[in-house]
């Protein structure tokens, strides 16, 4: 069972690596390394999964409504982040690990700790830009699309420097 599982994975993941590296045009590989294209490639797929979820979660799950803990009241922006943040860490992980940073030799609890860490920060420069930007008067959906901007090249760096360290980025397959 364990091999048919590993198997899967492995036809899931190669599956996403032809997928992205059709779009890797041959006009693209003068400017950008193909591992780069990948992590950016994944990291959109991911935050467009997390707007997704945010936008449903914000309008449909929670009717734009704050959630009282009776201690204290979370409000309705924060509470989507908060719920969405679980899914899009693990498929996040997941895209980083098999196809952007498939070459390291860190063990997985290692990687999965330190991921953890890169997007513990970016998950705080989600909080407190969605924070600012909803006290602005902005709309929180486009808020947080603004927000990811920022947090997704903090990970960038973080995750290359430090989850993923020593670890050449996914080229073309051969």
């Amino acid at each position: 069972m364990r091999n048919f599982q590993r198997l899967n994975v492995g036809k899931l993941r190669d599956g996403i690596v032809r997928v992205i590296d059709f779009f890797y045009f041959p006009f693209l590989r003068r400017w950008i390394p193909c591992g780069l294209f990948r992590y950016g490639f994944c990291g959109a797929a991911n935050v467009g999964l997390d707007l997704l979820l945010y936008f449903i979660t914000f309008h449909y799950v929670l009717n734009e409504t704050d959630i009282d803990l009776e201690c204290v009241t979370v409000s309705a922006p924060v509470a989507a982040l908060i719920i969405v943040f679980p899914i899009t860490f693990l498929t996040g992980f997941w895209l980083a690990r098999s196809i952007t940073f498939q070459r390291s030799s860190l063990r997985g609890g290692t990687q999965l700790f330190r991921y953890l860490v890169t997007t513990g920060a970016a998950f705080l420069v989600n909080y407190f830009g969605l924070k600012l930007l909803v006290g602005w008067g902005i709309y929180p959906t486009p808020s947080r699309a603004i927000v990811a901007v920022f947090a997704v090249a903090l990970s960038f760096f973080l995750n290359k420097q430090f989850s993923f360290r020593g670890c050449e980025m996914g080229g073309p397959q051969k």
